[in-house]
């Protein structure tokens, strides 16, 4: 897995201050996507042990609220191996941490993956630039939907954040 960069002291991709990591790679290739420079697979520098261990310093941060998985797409194909080691590692590790994902396929294509119940929200579904809103909570356009995993993977059905 490539990535683009790893952000610190986030407030605008998730609950709280977060540390986002920005994968390369994505299929969708939304019109108006704000981050298309992140598509390319190949583009960006790899994901090694250091980036991860940057990761994991600003995770031990009391401050720090959780991880954001953004890009680019973390549910690329190509991404979702290292993508779920990833967040197995961070919730063994910071079990009260959050785990925010952004992808731009729907719940309904995702929730099979067997590390998706380590995600505690994931924000669903393609930008639409013709939905598009500047005042929407962590998410660009109204089709896409900001889901509870945990309560949604309990009662059967997609549950929204409560914030949304």
């Amino acid at each position: 897995m490539n990535y683009h960069n790893i952000t610190k002291d986030d407030m605008l991709n998730g609950d709280g201050l977060r540390v986002v990591l920005w994968v390369a790679g994505c299929g969708h290739a939304c019109p108006g996507c704000h981050n298309p420079i992140t598509w390319d697979p190949d583009g960006g520098l790899p994901f090694t042990d250091k980036e991860k261990e940057e990761i994991f310093q600003q995770l031990s941060q009391d401050y720090i609220s959780g991880l954001t998985l953004s890009g680019g797409d973390p549910l690329f194909p190509a991404n979702r191996d290292a993508v779920g080691k990833l967040m197995n590692e961070v919730k063994q590790a910071y079990p009260h941490k959050t785990i925010w994902l952004y992808t731009g396929y729907l719940w309904e294509e995702i929730q099979d993956l067997p590390f998706i119940s380590l995600a505690d929200v994931v924000v669903d579904g393609k930008f639409q630039q013709k939905w598009k809103q500047n005042t929407l909570k962590w998410k660009g356009s109204r089709n896409q939907r900001v889901i509870d995993v945990k309560e949604t993977m309990k009662r059967g059905e997609v549950i929204l954040h409560a914030d949304n």
